[in-house]
């Protein structure tokens, strides 16, 4: 998505990753807030549980949106207006694949995964970048084995522009303009187990918020 003002764009970026580790699976066994993040990035997480917990629920969240659609641009209240690539239609398709969906198991919080998102949110907003690969040549996967080891199966979303967790996940779970809907696939895979969230200032942007999940993840000791 773009705004129509050119100072303040609203972006999403996508990358689903699936392979297989030779490491075992670690089941995460608590879910809440995280000392680690902050006020937003806990709410990222308790949003995209949200709609992991409920996706029918969810999808009437959404519809309340549907009202907001003028033709291509999205005017949400107190918003500055988006200028969308498909219109209600990605709305009303998110909608369509939320509501047979049962739920998924939640999303722990991981801290070494947060810390490699971490990385990518300084490296990103410094360069005033919109990529996964960092400006060392790091990928998602390198970021967070920095801190851990990742298990079964990883992937990254980054949102741009937007400070407020609900429309965070919400961009994301619509999915405008990404034909694969690879965004939504993450948010709501239920292969994925761990999630790590870092939110910052980004040069262009203003916020760049990087959510990384994975399969399941072991911290590294004294991180």
């Amino acid at each position: 998505m773009s705004m129509i003002r050119p100072s303040k764009i609203a972006s999403v970026i996508s990358l689903t990753l699936l392979f297989t580790s030779a490491v075992g699976f670690s089941q995460p066994n608590k879910i809440g807030d995280a000392k680690f993040l902050l006020p937003l990035e806990n709410e990222v997480v308790h949003e995209i549980n949200t709609a992991r917990a409920a996706p029918k629920e969810y999808s009437d969240l959404l519809e309340q949106w549907k009202k907001y659609y003028d033709k291509k641009i999205l005017k949400l209240p107190g918003e500055t207006p988006l200028l969308t690539n498909e219109g209600v239609s990605a709305l009303i398709d998110a909608i369509q694949f939320l509501c047979p969906m049962k739920s998924v198991p939640l999303l722990s919080p991981s801290k070494g995964m947060s810390l490699g998102a971490k990385d990518h949110v300084k490296d990103q907003g410094r360069l005033s970048a919109g990529q996964h690969k960092g400006s060392d040549g790091s990928q998602p996967w390198d970021r967070v084995n920095r801190y851990g080891i990742w298990e079964r199966s990883i992937g990254e979303n980054i949102s741009y522009g937007s400070d407020k967790a609900r429309n965070i996940v919400m961009y994301l779970i619509i999915d405008d303009g990404v034909l694969s809907r690879g965004h939504r696939k993450n948010l709501l895979n239920p292969d994925f187990r761990v999630i790590g969230v870092a939110c910052g200032h980004h040069a262009t942007y203003e916020t760049v918020c990087v959510i990384t999940f994975a399969g399941g993840y072991k911290e590294k000791s004294g991180k």
